[in-house]
Parts: C-alpha cells; structure tokens; sequence
C-alpha cells in the first residue's frame, strides 16, 4: 500500500517527536542508568537473558485516529479500502513510534510486542493504537536488526523467543496483514428459500474467505519485503469495532524470521517436577 510506504520512509531513529516530555525523561533514565522496565514474566525475563539479550525498557508507541466513513453496497460483498487503509496506518504510525522508543535505548530489537486496539467514549469514528514491548540488546553486541537496519520486532513470548534463537532462527520483523469487509445482507427472496432448510450461505461463506485470503496475503507480502524465510505464531483475529453487524475486520499478524545457522537442532525437553502439587508432573519444553 502506498501509504505503508510512506510511513516506511518517514522512519527516524533519532526522533523523539511525539514522546512527551516525561517519557522522554524515562528514556533517558533507562538509557543512563541500569534500572530497566519490562513486561515480561519472570520465566520470559530470565529466557531473555539466558538467550543472550539484555532487557532495556519498557518502550510503548500510540495513535488516536480518527477512522474515516464508506458506505457499502446493500446486497454486495466488498472490500471497505477506507477502513482498511485507516487500521492499516493506525498501526503502522503506533508500530513506528515504539520503534523510535526503542532507538533512544540503544536496542537491536523488542520482544513479547502487544498491538491493541480500543475506542473511547469521544466518538464512535476515534480509536486508540497501541504497541508495546520490552526493548533489548545482545549483550556480546551481535547484530540482530532487521535488513531495514530497524530494530527487530516480535510478538513471540519470551519462552518462544528463547526456542527460536536456540533452533538456529531469529526474528525481523512482526508483519501484518488487514482487511475490512463488508458481507452483503441476505434479500427477501434468498432468506425465503431458506426458511426451515439447512443449507450453506454461499455469499456470506465467500465473503469471509475473501477478506481471510486478503489479509493473510498482505501479511505474507510485509514477510517477503522483510526478506524473511518464514512467519511463525501466525494469528488470525476477527474484530467489528464498532461498525454495523455487516462490517468486519480481519486481522493477520505473526513474526517473521530468518535462519541464523543450516543446522537447526531443537534441544530435548526436560522432566519438571511441579513444587506446588507434588501429585504432578511431566514433560515440559521451555
């Protein structure tokens, strides 16, 4: 999209636009000094650590956009490309800033990234974008960043992340894909046929095949701009926000990786034993 693309371009790493003034004085406590801020569990902080990387601080990016209108068409299934391309930049502009965070710290990437999405009582048509994650830094200095030369971003947790690393892969870039739709309403003809009958919905079923395919393609296609081999923990989220019961949105998002050694060996699991019920125990990767 081209406005992706410009928001691409428009990256700054020595921007501190848009960070008030007391989280830039938080920005530049955790970059002075050693205290750090995360939201990583305890297990995912420690597999951090034991993955090579220094946790740096707690970096968050936020948009408050106001999401255009289109109507769609009664009785036609549609792509709505307005509402599409508004959650598409919403993110993007969100995205950016925390990476812009993470740039003041020093880092070579975020981990366990949250990209949420909430509306507030000013108004239907206005939403608020957030990501946040934990920024970090391999502690040998071994260049992690993305090809872009951005720092890398990854919604793993910090168990996965540690897997991943330990397999011989690491994370570029957390990519994503959208789609808002709009599904036809059924006429008066069509719901009379069906009346007491179980029978497929054919427009409704290819209305959401559509705006899947869609969003898993533009997912796919941020993995190849990252030069990526892959995506893992892909998810796939439907959301309304608000609009009519006929709009939709579908929301892809995993993290794209690439390899970091041919031999990629995956180390046994190992037996724990569970201190809290001594009744239990098993199996347990990481």
């Amino acid at each position: 999209m081209a406005d992706d693309e410009q928001q691409q371009e428009e990256y700054d790493p020595t921007s501190v636009a848009g960070i008030p003034e007391a989280g830039r004085e938080r920005l530049a406590r955790m970059r002075d000094k050693s205290l750090f801020t995360s939201d990583l569990s305890v297990n995912e902080f420690l597999l951090v650590r034991a993955a090579g990387f220094e946790p740096l601080g707690l970096v968050v990016g936020s948009s408050i956009y106001h999401i255009g209108f289109q109507a769609g068409a009664w009785s036609k299934n549609q792509e709505m490309d307005v509402l599409t391309q508004a959650m598409y930049h919403a993110r993007e502009l969100a995205m950016t800033r925390m990476e812009e965070e993470a740039e003041q710290l020093g880092a070579d990437g975020i981990v366990a990234v949250r990209l949420d999405v909430s509306r507030r009582e000013w108004g239907n048509d206005l939403a608020e974008f957030v990501a946040i994650g934990t920024a970090v830094r391999h502690r040998e200095g071994v260049l992690h960043r993305a090809p872009s030369g951005r720092p890398f971003t990854s919604d793993l947790s910090g168990q996965d992340f540690y897997t991943l690393l330990s397999a011989g892969y690491r994370p570029v870039s957390m990519v994503m894909g959208t789609c808002v739709y709009h599904v036809a309403h059924q006429g008066l003809g069509s719901w009379m046929k069906r009346v007491g009958r179980n029978v497929e919905m054919p427009n409704f079923t290819q209305a959401l095949y559509d705006a899947r395919e869609l969003a898993m393609e533009r997912m796919q296609a941020e993995a190849e701009a990252a030069e990526a081999e892959g995506i893992v923990g892909v998810q796939l989220v439907e959301g309304n926000h608000g609009w009519s019961s006929h709009v939709l949105e579908y929301f892809a998002v995993g993290t794209a990786v690439v390899p970091t050694s041919e031999t990629h060996e995956i180390p046994a699991p190992s037996l724990v034993l569970n201190l809290n019920d001594t009744r239990q125990s098993g199996f347990r990767g990481f």
